[in-house]
């Protein structure tokens, strides 16, 4: 298969996965933005309060991700069953997940307070934490789903599905924060009510659609049952990638602590950074989830050269993104910044300034984040999830998180200096990982089936 063919199956797998993830993000930023209409006490509270959410969830998130290398490659293979067995019992696994939840996230006021919140802004994440822990298994289910369609490379119908999320997070958002259409004004209550009604609805549309295109899976029959040897696979393949998921997340949370150290403006200048570059890392994703099935095909039929034609493709499709997007952050980094500042603020022309310097800094930081977060993805396709599980562990804490303290700190090169001290742990991270599966693909005839790595 030419590279060719290899980039036209990868867009056409890949786009739709781009888009959805991009709707995604963009209902998180509807949550954002209509609670800052209603006011700053709750926009503080659901900005906290959903952090906790999102980093837990992530975690969890991984036994859905696990999914799609196991199920591509039992296609390949022609075993319908294991498919049908490792989806059941990904379910499972998320369903105990989130039971499991339940209880400390009725403690969220007293954790927020714990992290020296104030008292109203616990009061509201509290609650919001309270409500919205009924979502996390709907959340984790839809990620389950959405990981069993991609693997049957079936994605076009997940962007569909996030659209109309998004339009009826938008209006349910309406009514129940604001009291519009005639329901109860509620505020962040109504914020996450409307979570939780969005997360149930996109997991019941992703399991009608796949009962309806694939009813001679029988995906959902006897699904009571349990399966222990499914559901360890998916375990020892879902943890680890859960556990790195969460080990990125914590890096930008880490930084983002740091650079509260130096300043509020820094701070905000900081935030409108990762905000930007989180935005545009939907087309990573979505490219590196194709580049996971296309992996997992190529592993279930043990074809080496096609698997490393496809990494190759996967580096160099979302690259070349990366320079689209480093010309226009270099050529307007102001008009992004600008997007996102009062004109009427006092500290507009200080965070502006900032923000530019660390938007150009960024432009850099899309190489190496795309680097990693391709060779983490094409390892996944051959599951292998544990070893590079401890290689990101260590290039995010053992080295993005020190260099960016001495950078910032000790060389005092302040917001600079940690921008620049991420960009060397995920530079390290990009070329470990990058490495590992080179090295695994060669051996690929020797890797067993789910060996987690």
């Amino acid at each position: 298969m030419s590279y060719r063919t290899h980039t036209g199956r990868l867009l056409k797998l890949g786009l739709p996965l781009v888009g959805a993830n991009v709707a995604g993000f963009s209902i998180h930023m509807t949550d954002t933005i209509m609670l800052g209409w209603y006011s700053v006490t709750s926009l503080a509270a659901a900005t906290v309060a959903a952090g906790l959410w999102f980093i837990t969830f992530i975690v969890g998130a991984g036994f859905g991700r696990a999914v799609t290398p196991i199920v591509a490659e039992a296609i390949e293979m022609g075993d319908e069953t294991r498919a049908r067995r490792v989806t059941r019992m990904a379910l499972w696994l998320s369903a105990i997940y989130a039971a499991l939840l339940i209880v400390p996230f009725m403690y969220g006021e007293d954790v927020l307070l714990a992290m020296g919140q104030e008292p109203a802004v616990a009061e509201q994440g509290g609650l919001y934490l309270r409500i919205t822990v009924l979502g996390m298994f709907p959340a984790m289910g839809a990620q389950v789903m959405r990981s069993y369609l991609g693997a049957l490379e079936l994605t076009a119908v997940q962007l569909w599905i996030t659209l109309v999320a998004l339009a009826a997070n938008a209006l349910v958002n309406y009514a129940l924060i604001f009291g519009n259409l005639g329901a109860p004004e509620l505020g962040i209550e109504g914020a996450a009510i409307a979570s939780v009604v969005i997360q149930i609805l996109q997991m019941g549309a992703l399991m009608a659609y796949t009962q309806w295109k694939k009813p001679e899976a029988e995906l959902f029959r006897r699904i009571w049952k349990s399966d222990h040897e499914a559901m360890v696979q998916v375990f020892r393949l879902g943890m680890p990638i859960g556990l790195t998921s969460f080990a990125e997340g914590a890096l930008f949370v880490g930084s983002s602590v740091m650079m509260g150290w130096i300043g509020e403006i820094e701070l905000a200048a900081h935030g409108i950074a990762l905000q930007l570059t989180a935005f545009m890392f939907m087309f990573h994703i979505g490219m590196t989830e194709a580049a996971t099935i296309r992996a997992s095909r190529h592993f279930g039929a043990r074809d080496e050269p096609e698997l490393r034609r496809g990494a190759v493709t996967a580096y160099g499709v979302s690259l070349s993104f990366g320079v689209i997007v480093v010309v226009l952050f270099l050529a307007i980094p102001a008009f992004f910044v600008g997007l996102f500042i009062d004109p009427s603020d006092p500290a507009r022309d200080a965070v502006l300034a900032l923000g530019v310097v660390l938007v150009m800094l960024s432009a850099l930081f899309q190489f190496v984040d795309a680097a990693q977060i391709v060779a983490l993805s094409v390892l996944r396709g051959v599951q292998d999830t544990r070893v590079p599980m401890w290689l990101a562990i260590v290039s995010y804490w053992v080295i993005g998180i020190p260099a960016s303290y001495v950078m910032a700190f000790v060389l005092d090169w302040g917001p600079v200096g940690l921008w620049l001290g991420l960009t060397v742990g995920l530079g390290v991270a990009g070329a470990l990982l990058s490495q590992r599966f080179w090295w695994q693909s060669v051996h690929i005839r020797k890797i067993a089936p789910a060996a987690g790595g």
